[in-house]
């Protein structure tokens, strides 16, 4: 059996979480399966680089130049919510989140050619992976997926290297993600001028769609020298913060699942985060739920949270323990079982 993936975004150093669950899935399977084999399918601007790295023995680097392709391979897994534009024998594909299609997040031009990706990767799928609940009941109230045809298969966590601390956390409140209007960031900035110094808010991530407002409420901001902006942060340093700080507080408006909220859980950090989208499926009762367009609610928790370590070690040993459910081998597996529905067992 021969199973062909879109291996286009598993590839650099700085992987989005896209990229993440491309490199887990993609070298997961292999090492699980060693009696199939699999085409590591790049598009055009990828592929040289991808003949520049080491694969599984089983795995082969392929072309993905539509309408050039695997075309008969067994399956075809969508690693990013798209098919390639080509006849497939079987496709399965994997489905993140839909916020595009809900929320101005991002240009009129990339919400169309999403939207027009997404619902001809809906269509053509002969089953879709979601990973969240949250997720697959928006594959089938925005793209009209029958609930049948989609199977949920929840993302892992990456193995970040947590420095041991013996020494209190510092009085700080982390964020990761890009600094962008979905990630809710200049709402956060205001519920932390509530907090008296010595604690500070750090912001880790890139800039992203909307972020020249939301620099200009950072410098404009009465706790401005409190306010840390750190860019994108490579992922030692970040394990580091994840251990560091006291406080992690992640009130994204939209999320289809929400890879920061489990590592900052790893690291045993106590997590504060939005009641809404797939956050609260991900959190379980680990966490502090606000609503994340309440800014005053969100000052309140994150007070609350300074002023009461109790609550900050009960919601830590409560969210080391949700951590450990969520494993790329989990990952794996299910995926694997999607491979055999499609082709009958």
């Amino acid at each position: 059996m021969r199973i062909a993936l879109d291996a286009t975004y598993s590839i650099g150093e700085r992987l989005s979480g896209v990229g993440i669950y491309s490199r887990e899935i993609l070298l997961g399977m292999a090492a699980s399966h060693p009696e199939a084999r699999f085409d590591f399918c790049y598009r055009a601007h990828r592929y040289l680089r991808a003949w520049g790295t080491d694969g599984p023995d089983n795995a082969r680097v392929r072309l993905l130049a539509e309408p050039y392709g695997p075309r008969f391979a067994s399956v075809f897994h969508g690693l990013n919510q798209r098919l390639p534009r080509m006849r497939l024998r079987r496709a399965v594909t994997t489905f993140h989140d839909l916020f595009v299609m809900t929320g101005e997040y991002s240009t009129r031009e990339f919400r169309e050619r999403f939207t027009a990706q997404a619902r001809d990767a809906a269509k053509r799928s002969d089953l879709v992976i979601a990973v969240s609940e949250f997720t697959k009941s928006q594959v089938v109230s925005l793209l009209g997926v029958e609930a049948s045809r989609v199977k949920v298969a929840p993302h892992g966590i990456r193995p970040l290297a947590y420095p041991r601390r013996d020494e209190p956390r510092e009085k700080a409140v982390l964020n990761v993600g890009a600094i962008q209007t979905r990630k809710n960031i200049a709402r956060l900035v205001e519920a932390f001028e509530s907090l008296s110094a010595p604690w500070k808010l750090v912001l880790a991530g890139s800039f992203g769609y909307g972020a020249e407002k939301i620099r200009e409420r950072i410098e404009r901001s009465p706790a401005r020298d409190r306010i840390s902006v750190l860019g994108y942060v490579e992922a030692d340093e970040l394990a580091t913060w994840y251990s560091r700080a006291a406080i992690f507080a992640f009130p994204s408006l939209d999320e289809g699942f929400g890879m920061p909220v489990l590592e900052a859980m790893a690291a045993g950090a106590p997590v504060l985060t939005a009641d809404r989208s797939a956050l609260p499926e991900v959190a379980g009762n680990a966490a502090l739920l606000v609503n994340p367009e309440d800014t005053d609610a969100l000052a309140a928790n994150l007070r609350r949270l300074a002023a009461d370590e109790d609550l900050r070690n009960e919601l830590a040993a409560k969210g080391l323990g949700r951590a450990r459910a969520f494993t790329w081998e989990r990952a794996v597996r299910q995926t694997w079982e999607a491979y055999q529905a499609v082709l009958g067992g």
